[in-house]
């Protein structure tokens, strides 16, 4: 009798390895029509609000003017509460309606173009090029999509 428990447990143990959890998109589960665009960045030790503050002067001010003109629908800047540890401890993040709004447009260039400024434009360049090389690191980009099960 104990033996075949033990073949009953066997058997079962490779008919749960039979049954296949393979999902299908649609079917099991939602993918968002919207992306996001993830940054990772590692910012040294002590520079965070430097880099915070760079960014309030770069990024920020792009980002609302391309939410303003409709090409992203938010933006969002995640700070980590352990920051020395991990391959990053910042995440900076930019919700695209859909894939199409991340393609190369020029329209969309020339209206951004005209509302951001040439002047600032080329003062975020100096201070992107100057100062962040000195704070941070980019670890990776991502394009992430939200999962939804049903």
């Amino acid at each position: 009798m104990r033996n075949f428990t033990k073949l009953a447990a066997l058997i079962l143990g490779f008919a749960s390895f039979a049954v296949r959890a393979d999902l299908e998109p649609w079917k099991d589960y939602d993918i968002s029509e919207s992306v996001w665009s993830v940054t990772t960045v590692r910012v040294d030790s002590n520079m965070g609000d430097a880099y915070l503050e760079g960014l309030r002067e770069t990024w920020v001010p792009g980002n609302e003017i391309s939410k303003k003109l409709g090409q992203i629908e938010d933006y969002w800047i995640y700070s980590s509460d352990l920051p020395d540890s991990g391959d990053f401890n910042l995440l900076l993040v930019v919700k695209f309606k859909d894939t199409d709004a991340l393609a190369p447009n020029k329209a969309r260039y020339d209206a951004f173009m005209k509302a951001y400024t040439k002047d600032r434009s080329d003062k975020a360049t100096a201070k992107a090029q100057k100062d962040y090389p000195g704070m941070r690191k980019l670890t990776g980009n991502y394009l992430m999509r939200e999962i939804k099960f049903k």
